[in-house]
Order: structure tokens, then sequence, then C-alpha cells
């Protein structure tokens, strides 16, 4: 019985914060208004990078880290992926994965795991307290989960948000969305 009273608690948590996300979203397209916050970050070459980035091109934008053990690889090869398809299409389209590990994922590191896989992703770190700040402001889960060998990993949102050439949200793209679902999102979000 304390099992399903816990899973009705997590359920009932979870709907609450996705509806409280909408709302905002909603609230924030609705007035014409960018998403997110304000932030003053690097970028993986350590050029400084702010919110204005997001602004003139259509925008990827994706949270995660570099000692990911899958989700996060697996939406770099898949956005590279989806570019590749997209071809001349998607050239527009500014494509952005910000750590929400910057204690271990420093400019270099951002860099080198990102163009190992692919050239349209741009890396962005900072201070952490900052890089948590910003993650806060595009309403993006994130926790620090220690494990038992001394070391940690990171737990967060999964999904790609997709940002209208005026900084203004979309879409989102979610973890493990059907290949042609995913590839008509970045089409139409391309028109923006």
């Amino acid at each position: 019985m304390r099992t399903i009273i816990a899973a009705l608690i997590v359920v009932l948590g979870a709907t609450g914060a996705w509806l409280g996300y909408e709302i905002y979203r909603q609230s924030a397209t609705d007035a014409g208004e960018a998403y997110g916050v304000a932030f003053n970050l690097v970028d993986q070459d350590g050029d400084p990078i702010s919110e204005q980035a997001f602004r003139g091109n259509p925008t990827v934008l994706f949270f995660g880290f570099t000692h990911c053990p899958e989700i996060c690889p697996t939406t770099l090869y898949e956005l590279s992926s989806w570019f590749g398809e997209l071809g001349d299409d998607g050239a527009d389209i500014k494509a952005y994965f910000v750590s929400i590990d910057p204690e271990r994922d420093t400019p270099d590191i951002l860099g080198d795991y990102i163009s190992n896989v692919t050239d349209r992703v741009r890396g962005i770190t900072g201070d952490p307290d900052a890089v948590r700040d910003m993650a806060r402001g595009f309403n993006i889960y994130f926790k620090r989960v220690d494990l038992d060998d001394g070391d940690y990993t990171m737990d967060h949102t999964a999904s790609i948000l997709l940002l209208d050439s005026e900084g203004r949200f979309r879409k989102t793209i979610a973890w493990g969305e059907n290949t042609d679902t995913a590839l008509q999102k970045l089409r139409d979000l391309a028109k923006t």
C-alpha cells in the first residue's frame, strides 16, 4: 500500500510540475517574450556567450553532461543525424549543449566531447552557480546523484528545447521521440 501511495505522490508531483511548466511556457509564448533567462557563460572555446546567441536564428537547446552514460551521447548522435538528413533545410538552425555539470565540464572537455560527434552543436559551460541559475531559468530539472564508489552522476531533463528566431519556446523533442516526428519538428522550427 505504501508503494502505491508513494507512486501516486510521484505521479501527482510530476503532473503538477509539468502543468506549471506548460502554464509558464504558454504565458511567455502568448506574451511574445523570449523564453528562459539572461545569462553570461562561456562556449566551448572559452568565449563569452549570452542569451543573445538564441536570437536571430531558430535554436535547438539541450542540457546534459559529458560523463552521461546514455542520454547525452545518444542525443548528440541523433542531432548530428537529423541535421544531416535536413541538409540545407536546417542550415540556419543553431544548436547548443549546455553542461549541467560545469565542475567537470570545462570548455576544453566539453568541446572535445561534442566535436567527436558533430560540428553542428556548440557547448556552453561556465561558473557553476551561473550555469545552475540558467538551467533553472529554462525550467530544466537537474540533480547530482552520488554513487557508491565516491563518484557521481547527474539526473536531468532529457528533452530538447526548440526556440524560434526570437528566442521564444516552440516545442520539445522528447527523449526517444520518433525520428520522423523529430525531423518534422525541426523542419517547422527552421521556418520560424
